[in-house]
């Protein structure tokens, strides 16, 4: 099992920083810890989202949204019986590790609220910075026009691709373009009409090319982090987002994109149509990404290690 291995693992080190969502806190250090928590273990502290709401397994309160399971009967039986007998055990561990360390940082505001209910723990945020740089290359998708919406995701329940999917066909004239793929994909070409076009996975270049094409990023799930919004706004383009979770993080209502209350096809429809008849400023979309940009990033994380070797 991966908890005793981490454990069992000592670093020999001023300062050490653990980059965790699970067991990378548990390690053993001679020096200072710093953990940047990305999320706690989700499938020990939010069971309702991965293996159904009825599973029973320390759900925490601060995840508001409706998560249906994405597994199939079997499966999550096997799964929810796996963690009822493990789980007790494993949130001792988990808890052990979160209090060893000298200092936690986190992604957003929701997870650091999230780690405060956990741990008990008071988490610096320090939002990562978008991956996606706009001066790569480019190529384009054939035969698809500008002006379209964007929907970047993995295709599981949750993640209410089927509702924006719903919402498009509710605009006259709105085109949706789907980046991801996933379980639930028959599922939303069952209310996708012929304004929605599926690409699947897609490298680099292409995806530039489709946020420098759309009209704006669309999103109607529940996020520990809102990161898509800032690749989008690299590029000068608005998001359409649920008022959750991290998206509460990266975007600014009427600055950088449109919030809609609840992943329903109206509530979305009116975001829709509402931020494609309006004009936004593209250096202020720009503006507002740079400040989540990787030299920011790598400053900060350069004060917190000098900081915490300065104790040692």
């Amino acid at each position: 099992m991966l908890a005793p291995s981490f454990s069992a693992l000592r670093i020999r080190a001023d300062v050490v920083l653990c980059s965790s969502s699970g067991w990378a806190h548990g390690t053993k250090t001679e020096g200072r810890k710093v953990v940047y928590c990305h999320a706690p273990a989700r499938w020990l502290y939010q069971g309702g989202r991965y293996l159904g709401q009825r599973a029973g397994l320390g759900t925490v309160s601060s995840e508001r949204s409706l998560f249906p399971s994405h597994v199939d009967l079997l499966q999550r039986s096997a799964r929810t019986t796996a963690l009822r007998l493990l789980g007790p055990s494993l949130r001792r561990w988990d808890q052990r590790a979160a209090g060893s360390a000298d200092r936690y940082l986190t992604n957003s505001r929701i997870m650091a609220d999230t780690i405060r209910e956990v741990y008990g723990l008071e988490a610096e945020v320090l939002p990562p910075p978008p991956a996606l740089s706009p001066g790569g290359p480019e190529r384009q998708v054939e035969g698809l026009e500008p002006g379209y919406f964007l929907c970047i995701a993995r295709l599981l329940p949750y993640k209410n691709v089927n509702v924006i999917a719903e919402a498009v066909g509710r605009v006259p004239g709105a085109r949706l373009v789907i980046v991801g793929d996933g379980p639930a994909r028959s599922e939303v070409e069952n209310v996708a009409g012929p304004r929605v076009r599926f690409l699947g996975q897609v490298d680099d270049a292409t995806l530039r090319w489709l946020y420098r094409n759309s009209i704006a990023l669309v999103s109607a799930s529940f996020e520990d982090y809102g990161l898509t919004p800032l690749e989008a706004a690299r590029f000068g383009r608005p998001s359409v987002v649920l008022r959750s979770g991290g998206f509460l993080d990266t975007v600014i209502g009427g600055q950088t994109g449109t919030f809609f209350t609840m992943p329903m096809a109206d509530d979305v429809a009116n975001a829709l149509d509402g931020t494609a008849n309006r004009r936004w400023d593209e250096d202020q979309l720009k503006a507002h990404a740079e400040k989540f940009s990787i030299a920011s990033f790598k400053r900060r994380i350069q004060q917190i290690v000098a900081e915490e070797a300065a104790m040692n």
